[in-house]
């Protein structure tokens, strides 16, 4: 008892230099580092005058038009998601913005003569856990009622999707990130994909929306590999239900980046149709721009992105290593991708930890926002995002989060 006094006064010495010292340290979104954004340079070169302002069937990418992309956007996308270039339309920086309308216009103007969301009552969505906060944030917008699906080593629970989609008319949907999942860092099985293009949901209106966002982010040369959804869904008959998303935010340059979404024919003229009303295009020179680098350099860039990225996940490992030998309880996940490494603590201990962090100049994810409506059942997950600090700045702040978590389980 007299080593573990000693061991918390020692800690709240150290934790207590921290508040002191002011700083600001963040691990709370998974945002690029400077040090990528700047790697991105090149893409300001590729239009340098009038005559490479012509995309490549002669569209000037100036002007008005070209409602879907122009084609080697498309192109781009179709490769990264799997699909046939005219499943394709390429909108504007935000996959999340295309999401939204997918979710508005289902709630509002219905999907596959179905009548609107807003009219049928209560509806549902699944929501596989832990998972990403901005989903959530949607569907919690329009009032919409939030299922738990617990996410297992290779994707949601098929057992509870099945019984909710097949079962109950009212569930019209689930999110999904089906690649380095956030913040789980989990890759879709065979058999899980296959299993979602088998789904034969009870409602007509039944959205997956399959937000593909670290399509190519590998982190090492064992990548995960995830079988493309879109051709097995046609196969079985239900290409309808299936909406893709992926962009260049993390590719690129975030806030000035493209994106796009994919789906069946008929979606995608249920979808332009509205769309057609909203906008006259998206913007065409980003397209441009991003198309003539990314398809003769991807796999370069993303190995780029990969030998900054990979050295900050080998940091929090070694100090997250630490933290599961010494604390009964506490795990981490090691992804071959994407941004994100998710940690579990003893329960009933998160919202402890990120408050202890906070008030120390440390932001991370609050906890629960890995859950619908920010509630974790557990207090238990807690999502770190490592890639935008620089490696000084993240090793701070590793050592301050290894002093309040252990802090917190101090407390009994």
């Amino acid at each position: 008892m007299e080593m573990i006094r000693l061991q918390k006064s020692e800690l709240l010495a150290e934790y207590q230099k921290y508040k002191d010292s002011g700083k600001k340290l963040d691990m709370s979104r998974g945002k690029p580092s400077a040090e990528q954004l700047d790697n991105m340079t090149s893409l300001l070169t590729e239009i340098s005058d009038i005559d490479s302002c012509f995309s490549e069937n002669g569209i000037d990418c100036r002007n008005y038009g070209c409602l879907e992309g122009i084609p080697e956007a498309k192109r781009l996308f179709a490769a990264i998601l799997g699909v046939r270039e005219n499943n394709v339309i390429v909108c504007g920086n935000s996959s999340l913005n295309i999401m939204f309308d997918t979710v508005s216009n289902a709630y509002t103007f219905g999907l596959h003569g179905c009548e609107p969301w807003s009219r049928q009552g209560k509806i549902k969505f699944l929501c596989p856990v832990p998972g990403y906060d901005r989903h959530f944030a949607i569907t919690g917008l329009f009032g919409i009622e939030m299922i738990n699906i617990p996410v297992l080593c290779d994707g949601p629970d098929m057992d509870l999707v099945r019984k909710y989609a097949e079962n109950d008319p009212a569930v019209k949907g689930i999110w999904c990130v089906p690649k380095y999942s956030n913040p789980t860092g989990v890759t879709y099985s065979d058999r899980v994909v296959r299993e979602f293009a088998a789904l034969k949901p009870a409602a007509k209106d039944f959205t997956v929306i399959w937000d593909d966002a670290y399509a190519v982010h590998d982190l090492n040369d064992t990548p995960d590999q995830l079988l493309p959804v879109l051709p097995l869904a046609e196969q079985n008959g239900t290409a309808d239900h299936f909406y893709l998303y992926t962009s260049t935010s993390k590719i690129s340059w975030s806030g000035a980046g493209i994106s796009c979404v994919a789906m069946s024919e008929n979606s995608k003229a249920e979808f332009l149709d509205i769309m057609k009303v909203k906008t006259i295009g998206f913007d065409k020179l980003a397209m441009l721009r991003h198309a003539r680098l990314l398809c003769r350099s991807l796999g370069d860039v993303m190995k780029m992105h990969a030998s900054v990225i990979r050295p900050k996940f080998e940091l929090c490992y070694k100090y997250f290593e630490r933290l599961a030998a010494d604390i009964e309880g506490f795990t981490y996940s090691r992804p071959n991708g994407g941004y994100f490494i998710n940690v579990n603590v003893p329960a009933g201990k998160a919202k402890l930890i990120v408050k202890l962090a906070n008030d120390a100049g440390l932001k991370l994810t609050p906890a629960g926002a890995t859950f619908p409506y920010g509630v974790d059942p557990a207090d238990s997950n807690i999502r770190i995002a490592p890639t935008f600090p620089t490696l000084a700045e993240l090793e701070d702040a590793l050592v301050l989060f290894d002093i309040c978590v252990r802090l917190a389980c101090a407390e009994g």
